[in-house]
């Protein structure tokens, strides 16, 4: 990482603030403010083997630290940081019989906050669906969107060969499925009407002819649902390149504290996996898996760390504390927390297991 401050006058290393930001973050640091009141909580001898001595750093000179940062030097440190403990964490598991495809879900997230102020940040970012862990981040620039910068965030991962890529209608693209295809991964995408010929073309497939792939019925969210997943080995007139599977999910809901009428959405979706290595219960599970990312990404940032209510607008502040947020996550699911605020809270009362956490190389230190 690039040290964003001129050499004259500067008192603090920069790489032990990186730390410490870090460190605060998993004890469950909110803000700039937080992270300086973490640090002058620490013992000297805590501060000291995180390589701070002598004069403590306030909260406003991590603050003027950490809104210079480079933010896309920032996020390819951490992505690359992670991608390699998630590495070496599945390094050390037992072999399982048959093909495992490893799944990363694609999805943006707009920082509402910065929407008031003059340079809004939006994110895109991937995670790994089995682990739960971010394994890249890019900033979605106010003047484009999403789509252009799929295969810039996922350029930053070295290695795509058997990954199979989930994402909303929005990245239903043919370029999409053009890079995942030169790269060796795989597309599983829905499709509305934003893509009108497309999804005529899948919903005027033979669909009562096609038998029942997979069902699946639950309750959550004070609601009951049922799901019915068709899929098919579609034709190559369908126009979208390299498809091999055109899917149906019918879902039905309705609300379990009152009787109330069943609701019934019908999705389409497409999936360049032929059904040899795809059967309809891992396409079902990849699907619903897909909003894992809101669930166990987005809701955590927003409602545990508090990103919707913060304030930071200057610089690279937005952007940094995410970056900070995700990692702060993914080092925790490395470590086989499920229950990430219960876990901040531990690393609230024990700062010295938050320090063990992103100075080892050991994944279960506690």
């Amino acid at each position: 990482m690039p040290d964003p401050r001129a050499r004259r006058g500067v008192r603090y290393p920069f790489v032990p603030i990186l730390v410490v930001a870090a460190c605060a973050t998993l004890a469950g640091a909110r803000s700039f403010a937080a992270i300086g009141e973490w640090v002058a909580d620490l013992s000297a001898e805590a501060r000291a083997s995180l390589g701070l001595v002598g004069r403590i750093p306030g909260p406003v000179t991590i603050w003027r630290v950490l809104i210079g940062v480079d933010r896309a030097a920032l996020e390819a440190a951490v992505g690359a940081w992670i991608r390699a403990r998630l590495q070496d964490a599945a390094g050390g598991q037992p072999a399982r019989s048959g093909r495992v495809w490893r799944v990363l879900a694609v999805d943006g997230k707009a920082l509402r906050a910065t929407g008031h102020g003059t340079d809004p940040v939006h994110l895109l970012g991937a995670l790994d669906h089995a682990r739960g862990v971010v394994v890249a981040q890019v900033d979605v620039d106010a003047k484009t969107n999403e789509i252009p910068l799929f295969s810039t965030l996922l350029d930053q991962i070295d290695d795509l060969t058997d990954v199979v890529v989930t994402a909303d209608a929005m990245h239903a693209q043919t370029g999409h499925a053009d890079y995942l295809h030169s790269r060796g991964a795989h597309l599983l995408v829905t499709v509305k009407r934003n893509q009108p010929t497309l999804h005529a073309r899948l919903k005027a497939l033979p669909w009562k002819g096609v038998p029942v792939g997979h069902t699946a019925a639950g309750r959550g969210r004070g609601r009951i649902e049922k799901r019915v997943l068709k899929a098919v080995t579609v034709p190559a007139g369908l126009g979208f390149p390299h498809a091999a599977q055109a899917i149906q999910v019918i879902r039905r809901t309705r609300p379990t504290k009152r009787r109330g009428h069943w609701r019934t959405e019908t999705v389409y979706a497409i999936c360049t996996l032929p059904a040899e290595h795809a059967q309809p219960a891992e396409l079902a599970r990849w699907i619903r898996g897909h909003w894992s990312i809101e669930n166990r990404l987005h809701w955590i940032r927003d409602v545990t760390f508090g990103e919707d209510l913060h304030q930071a607008r200057t610089g690279s502040g937005p952007q940094v504390m995410a970056a900070l947020r995700n990692l702060a996550i993914s080092l925790l699911r490395l470590a086989g927390h499920t229950n990430i605020a219960r876990a901040l809270r531990h690393h609230a009362r024990h700062p010295d297991h938050a320090i063990a956490l992103v100075t080892s190389t050991d994944m279960t230190t506690q």
